[in-house]
């Protein structure tokens, strides 16, 4: 199950726009009983900070890798490496675990995975960008790539 190595950046995109929108889902849900300017700014604030600290490091690096493979095809799953994985999966366990344990008040629902949430689509949509990035660029040959 091998695609070209640029498909790996569409799969990245894919996953990470799913869970994104998901968490973005929940969180919205969540939202309207906690309409307030502090509850907004506090959402914004956990945006940034997942988005600069890191998902957007996380697509540069990723991207990088993935651009840097000498071969054309690979593994479909090596669109993320194995430590990426695991933190995806502690992710998952974590934010399952608050919201089936009732530890997390509807509150901290509303506003952290909305700006987590939002953080995670734009990753997606980033690594979507990067994509088209790589698909339409000239090749060696000066002729457009063309993607699976």
């Amino acid at each position: 199950m091998k695609v070209k190595r640029n498909t790996l950046l569409l799969l990245a995109c894919l996953v990470w726009s799913a869970a994104g929108f998901n968490i973005l889902r929940i969180g919205l849900m969540a939202y309207p009983a906690y309409l307030t300017a502090v509850n907004y700014l506090l959402s914004v604030l956990v945006f940034a900070v997942f988005q600069w600290f890191i998902f957007g490091k996380l697509v540069k690096k990723h991207t990088a890798r993935i651009t840097s493979y000498l071969e054309e095809r690979h593994f479909f799953l090596k669109f993320f490496d194995g430590k990426a994985f695991v933190i995806m999966a502690v992710m998952m366990t974590g934010g399952i675990g608050l919201r089936v344990s009732g530890l997390a008040p509807e509150r901290f629902i509303a506003v952290f995975y909305t700006g987590l949430g939002g953080a995670l689509l734009l990753a997606g949509l980033l690594f979507g960008r990067n994509f088209g990035r790589a698909v339409l660029t000239p090749g060696p040959d000066n002729t457009v790539q063309k993607g699976e």
